[in-house]
């Protein structure tokens, strides 16, 4: 783990034992890079190591406001970071945001069925709207939903 750059050079030893040993090796260097670098960056979030390689670290976050605040101070955050062993020749930061599994559970139980009386508003609130577009999208919405 001190050279992690080394990860990523095809040797005969990893084409003799396949890509999945490789691939494991890297998730299991990256995951160990996550609980290093997790104190040092912005809180409170769970940064994640999606790749480092070339000099290039790559985290990733849930909450859009720490993403941004760690992409507009990654100069500061890279002379913390570079101060460890692993990442002495970090030279930047690439910050991704990561769709969390409690937003995707939220919005497959918010689609829930409306309502007849519901339908019946949105079909008479479309009679009455004179953008065309509008009022289709409020009959899709009606019949869709049932």
């Amino acid at each position: 783990m001190s050279e992690p750059e080394n990860l990523f050079q095809q040797t005969r030893k990893r084409i003799k034992t396949g890509n999945l040993s490789f691939l494991s090796t890297q998730v299991a260097a990256w995951q160990k890079l996550s609980k290093l670098i997790q104190p040092l960056l912005p809180q409170p979030e769970q940064w994640q190591v999606a790749c480092y390689q070339y000099g290039v670290l790559t985290v990733t976050g849930e909450n859009q406001a720490m993403v941004s605040q760690l992409g507009y101070l990654q100069k500061h955050y890279i002379v913390q970071l570079a101060q460890l062993e692993e990442l002495k020749d970090l030279q930047k930061i690439q910050v991704r945001l990561r769709v969390s599994s409690k937003t995707t559970q939220t919005t497959e139980s918010s689609s829930r069925s409306l309502s007849p009386e519901t339908q019946d508003l949105l079909k008479g609130a479309a009679d009455f709207v004179s953008d065309p577009k509008l009022s289709q999208a409020m009959l899709r919405l009606a019949s869709n939903k049932k």
